[in-house]
């Protein structure tokens, strides 16, 4: 097959030392920060590391800082308006050169610097400044009270960039360092040694790392195909070590496994698949326009101020079939922008049942009618045809033709579009099938959460987070979504030290989306990756960070 031929089995005379991770999503850059897809976080994690991660457990676990500030070791203020970490003791990048804390404040800065196209830079929401105590010490100052400070350099989406290698990479020229985006320098147990474009990437050990060395001497992510190509490669065939995200029919993924080659693996957080809805207008006659914010006088046609239709569209959806179609014990029915106990919502479970007649009547009440006989219904004279986009694979497609069904028996139409994922989720809004161009309707795609206080996922949708072309896509407001109200609660969450009053607060952050109609939650889903008999060390799958977080302790065993 074209997936297996193409695996280079780079390892020499050594191929026991040779890793071969099958990605069907191939990654585009190895510099997350200029990517929102988990792909891509995961081709920089082997290089470039954050101060800390988040282990399966969703505990905090130290990687270039010496160890986890809090308040009881001074790391904290006691007031929570700064978090001082140290970093280890003579780390240094794989040039040889020290790592130190003018590495972290040009990080900072590089990010949140509006024209670089920055995708994370909610992870730096809320810093007033970053100060630099000595060369191996960083205060990081926050404009207020900020209860949960483990968010600024934490998780594989938040890593550390070398500044003498993105200095002139600021702003603007960010997407043009093709070689600093694809062959990052890094403290990480590897380094890029070829870097091709949406196919493979190549490692080679950091001769730098301060580590044990680890037991493969090269790694290989090898792109394309599907995820089934993937799984069978690993679950069938034994010729791969390890397949990423298997969204394929989980009857499908059992029957692979049940060979004896490899073992699935399955790990839960908060990752929510689910449909964004297009706030702005994406039909404005000025194509420049569409989709753009343009301080709220561009609103969607048919789902901005419209909680009767996004509700419908929502009762109309049968969620069990989408978990048993898709993720099988992978999944669970979703009706909450926040999964993860204990801040997920108790009010919208009305969501679990599918009531379709319960949807059509909610219609009728709000006039939103077929006048014609032609079985569309109309809001306001606008016939609902909606243009609904996702990344292709073989579960989201199918996902789509289901919801298709469904809205179609509520009297509204759907024209499917799929895109491949490199194109789907590039975060530099170049294509019109990018998710940030937000050129549809209605998108569909998981959003990869790497932290267990619901905060940063809810920064996602304030104004502040507001992208479009006229910050060059940065930002993580993809859906042009803005609510006073939402945005005034979110402001009191980050003054909020109280633990019950942040869930309280959550809770209803998450409702206004729900009621607003901003998000359709679909599937709570597990991420679902196939190992290979012979790989240890794994231990259990990460769902908050990247699942290569601890890939220098994996090891080949006979």
């Amino acid at each position: 097959m074209a997936l297996l031929a193409s695996c280079t089995g780079d390892g020499g005379d050594d191929d026991d030392r040779h890793l071969r991770l099958l990605q069907w999503q191939a990654p585009s850059t190895a510099n997350p920060y200029l990517s929102a897809g988990t792909k891509d976080v995961l081709a920089s994690s082997l290089v470039l590391e954050p101060l800390a991660a988040i282990a399966p457990d969703a505990s905090y676990v130290p990687k270039l800082a010496d160890e986890i500030p809090t308040v009881a070791n001074g790391g904290v203020s006691g007031d929570l308006t700064s978090i001082t970490w140290k970093l280890k003791e003579g780390v240094v990048w794989s040039d040889g050169t020290p790592v130190t804390t003018a590495d972290l404040i040009f990080t900072w800065q590089w990010c949140v610097e509006p024209a670089t196209g920055c995708v994370f830079t909610t992870h730096f929401a809320g810093v007033a400044d970053m100060i630099a105590v000595d060369r191996s010490t960083l205060r990081i100052e926050f404009e207020a009270p900020t209860p949960n400070p483990y968010v600024p350099f934490v998780s594989s989406q938040s890593p550390v960039l070398q500044k003498d290698q993105f200095e002139e990479c600021m702003g603007a020229a960010a997407v043009t360092c093709v070689e600093a985006n694809q062959q990052p320098i890094g403290t990480g147990p590897y380094q890029v040694k070829e870097f091709r474009h949406e196919d493979t990437v190549l490692y080679e050990i950091n001769p730098e790392y301060r580590g044990d060395e680890p037991y493969f001497h090269t790694v290989e992510i090898k792109g394309g195909g599907t995820a089934t190509d993937a799984a069978r490669t690993v679950l069938e065939e034994g010729a791969a070590d390890y397949a990423w995200n298997l969204q394929m029919a989980p009857e499908i993924r059992a029957e692979m496994a049940s060979k004896g080659e490899g073992r699935v693996q399955a790990g839960f957080a908060a990752n929510l698949e689910h449909l964004n809805l297009m706030q702005a207008n994406n039909r404005h006659p000025d194509p420049d326009m569409r989709s753009e914010y343009l301080d709220g006088t561009n609103p969607h046609p048919l789902f901005h101020d419209n909680p009767a239709l996004t509700r419908a569209m929502s009762m109309a959806i049968d969620r069990s079939e989408l978990v048993d179609v898709g993720y099988g014990d992978a999944g669970r029915p979703a009706c909450n922008v926040w999964m993860a106990p204990p801040a997920v919502s108790p009010n919208n479970n009305w969501c679990l049942t599918r009531d379709l007649e319960g949807a059509k009547a909610l219609l009728d009440e709000a006039g939103i009618v077929d006048t014609d006989g032609d079985g569309i219904r109309e809001h306001e004279g606008l016939p609902l045809v909606i243009d609904f986009i996702t990344s292709t694979n073989e579960v989201r497609q199918d996902f789509q033709v289901l919801i298709q069904g469904y809205w179609r028996e509520l009297g509204i139409e759907t024209n499917l579009r799929h895109a491949p994922a490199a194109v789907f989720f590039d975060g530099t809004g170049a294509s019109p099938d990018s998710f940030v161009r937000g050129l549809a309707d209605v998108f569909m795609f998981t959003s990869p959460v790497s932290l267990p206080d619901p905060q940063v996922q809810l920064e996602g949708y304030t104004l502040e987070e507001m992208t479009g072309r006229f910050n060059g896509y940065g930002g993580a407001n993809s859906m042009r979504y803005h609510n006073p109200e939402f945005d005034t609660l979110l402001d009191e969450m980050r003054l909020t030290a109280d633990p019950e009053r942040r869930i309280q607060l959550a809770i209803e952050l998450n409702d206004i989306l729900i009621d607003d109609g901003v998000v359709i939650p679909l599937v709570h889903r597990g991420s679902v990756s196939a190992f290979r008999n012979q790989i240890a060390g794994v231990g259990d799958l990460n769902g908050w960070d990247a699942e290569y977080w601890n890939i220098q302790e994996w090891r080949r065993e006979p």
